[in-house]
C-alpha cells in the first residue's frame, strides 16, 4: 500500500454503477495474463444489457446526514424533469470545453484505469467528446497530455471526426477508415475504453460507433456485434476465470503504482454466483484480492472480514467490516477505504457509503476523512502528474 500523498481528489459526480446478470462458460484471447474476452454467446448478451444507473454527486469526504436525506427524497416527478433537461440538452456536452474529464487508457499491466485529465481548451459544439476519444488515440495528438506509463488504445492515425449525443443519451462516435487498423487481440480493449470514457458523463448511456460514414454492425476483425448500443455492462478488464453457466459481474476497485510510484485505482469485472447480493458479493471480491501476476495491489489485509452490508432508508449503504490490524479505527490506509468506498457506489447505484469497522462508527483514514459518515465516490479519480 503505497502513499497517496500525490493524488487529488476532486468533487464531482460519481461513476456509473453496472451490475450484469449472464450465463456462460470459459474465457479465451488476450495478450494480458488477467484480462480476457469472454464466449461469441456470452459477448452478445452483455453487449445486450440494459444500463438504468445515475449519478450522484460527492468527494471523499463526510456528507451530512440532512444532505443524504435531501437526496433520497427528491421525487419521481422530479427525476422526470431533471430527464427532460437532460434531453432538452442533446448534442451538448457536460462540461464546458477544457475543463477536466476522465479517459480510459491501457495503463503498463494491461488493463484500463480511468484517468482524470485537463485537456487544452477548445471551442465548438461536443469539443469536450471529441479531446476525450481522441485522448485514446495511440500517439495521437494528445499523447504528451497522458501520466508516464499509460497509452491510448485506439490505433494510430484514428481522427474523431465527430461525436454528437442525441435525446436517448445515445452518443454516436464517428472514426476514419484507419480505426480499422488495429491489432485483432485489442479489439474488445478499444470498445471498453470507448464505452466507459463516453459513458462517464452523465447525459451518455449508450454508445454507437460509425466508420467512414457509415454505422458499424459488428467489429471488422474479431466481429463483435455491434446491433445495439454499447453500455458499462459489457465490464471491463474482464478476467481468465471464473464464469460459470450461471454467473453475475460485479465492479471491484484494486489497485496499482504507477512507474512513478503513484497510486491510482483500476476497475476490474468479477464473476460470482447468480442471485447474490452485488455489494456483498464485490466487497467479498475486494477481500479476495487481484489476480496473482496481474499487477494490482491487495488493499485488504489478510485478517479483514465482511460482516454485513446494509442499505438505509437514507438512501446510504453501511458496510461492516471486521479487522484485528485496526483495532481503534484510527490511521486505516486510505487506499483500502477509497477503494471500499468505489467497489460499493459502484454496484449500489452511486449511493454513499459508510465503513463500520470492528464496531466502531468513526473509521479515520490516513487522509484524515471519517469514513464512518456517509461519503460518496468522486468523478475525477486518479488525477495524476503528467
Amino acid at each position: 500500500m503505497k502513499s497517496m500523498n500525490k493524488i487529488r481528489m476532486l468533487s464531482a459526480a460519481c461513476l456509473l454503477t453496472v451490475p450484469l446478470a449472464l450465463s456462460g462458460c470459459s474465457l479465451f484471447g488476450s495478450e494480458s495474463a488477467s484480462v480476457d474476452a469472454p464466449p461469441e454467446e456470452i459477448e452478445a448478451q452483455m453487449l445486450q444489457q440494459g444500463d438504468e444507473n445515475t449519478l450522484d454527486s460527492g468527494v471523499f469526504a463526510p456528507v451530512s446526514s440532512e444532505d443524504a436525506e435531501e437526496d433520497s427524497a427528491v421525487s419521481a416527478d422530479d427525476a422526470s424533469t431533471a430527464a427532460s433537461d437532460a434531453s432538452a440538452a442533446a448534442d451538448t456536452t457536460t462540461a464546458a470545453p477544457g475543463e477536466r474529464t476522465t479517459v480510459y487508457l491501457q495503463d503498463g499491466n494491461g488493463l484500463l484505469a480511468p484517468v482524470s485529465l485537463g485537456l487544452p481548451k477548445e471551442s465548438g459544439k461536443g469539443a469536450l467528446l471529441k479531446q476525450s476519444i481522441a485522448a485514446l488515440v495511440s500517439k495521437g495528438e494528445y499523447a504528451k497530455d497522458l501520466p508516464e506509463g499509460f497509452q491510448g488504445v485506439l490505433p494510430a492515425g484514428t481522427e474523431v471526426n465527430n461525436v454528437s449525443v442525441d435525446k436517448a443519451k445515445l452518443a454516436v462516435v464517428e472514426f476514419n477508415a484507419a480505426f480499422n487498423d488495429y491489432n485483432p487481440k485489442d479489439e474488445r480493449k478499444i470498445l471498453e475504453a470507448i464505452t466507459w470514457t463516453l459513458t462517464g458523463q452523465d447525459d451518455i448511456q449508450g454508445v454507437q460507433i460509425w466508420v467512414d460514414g457509415k454505422k458499424l454492425t459488428e467489429m471488422p476483425l474479431q466481429g463483435t456485434p455491434l446491433d445495439r448500443p454499447l453500455t458499462r455492462t459489457m465490464g471491463i478488464n474482464l478476467p481468465k476465470s471464473g464464469l460459470s453457466f450461471s454467473s453475475s459481474a460485479v465492479t471491484v476497485y484494486f489497485s496499482a503504482a504507477s512507474p512513478d510510484g503513484i497510486q491510482y485505482y483500476v476497475p476490474v469485472t468479477r464473476f460470482v454466483p447468480a442471485g447474490e447480493d452485488p455489494v456483498k458479493a464485490a466487497v467479498g471480491e475486494l477481500i479476495a484480492g487481484p489476480d496473482k501476476n496481474s499487477g494490482l495491489e491487495t488493499v485488504m489485509t489478510g485478517g479483514t472480514k465482511l460482516d454485513g452490508v446494509e442499505a438505509g432508508q437514507n438512501g446510504v449503504v453501511s458496510v461492516d467490516l471486521t479487522d484485528d490490524m485496526f483495532a481503534d479505527g484510527k490511521d486505516v490506509p486510505a487506499e483500502m477505504l477509497k477503494s471500499v468506498v468505489l467497489t460499493v457506489a459502484q454496484n449500489a447505484q452511486d449511493s454513499l457509503v459508510q465503513i463500520r469497522l470492528n464496531g466502531k462508527t468513526a473509521v479515520t483514514g490516513t487522509d484524515h476523512v471519517d469514513y464512518g459518515q456517509p461519503v460518496s465516490a468522486p468523478e475525477y479519480i486518479n488525477e495524476m502528474p503528467l
